[in-house]
């Protein structure tokens, strides 16, 4: 659970910074209920009591909560599309 929520917000990252090259801001809208759900698994293994402390579970959620916050911006600023 710990590796797929970095995968995720790796994975959501990378979609996000594919998603600022001009002509392609609607990628966005499939990239952010994507981070949404890496954001989830990320926050759930984050809780998870049995296993000892990790950074995996923390740099899944930041990196899930920039890819969110930053592809939004990008749809306010290019309208939704661009």
């Amino acid at each position: 659970m710990r590796i797929a929520g970095l995968v995720l917000g790796i994975l959501s990252l990378i979609g996000m910074l594919i998603a600022f090259i001009p002509c392609l801001g609607w990628l966005n809208w499939l990239n952010i209920p994507f981070a949404v759900v890496g954001l989830i698994v990320s926050l759930i293994a984050y809780n998870d009591v049995t296993i000892q402390p990790n950074n995996q579970p923390k740099t899944g959620i930041i990196l899930c909560a920039i890819a969110i916050v930053l592809g939004g911006f990008r749809l306010l600023v290019g309208g939704g599309i661009f």
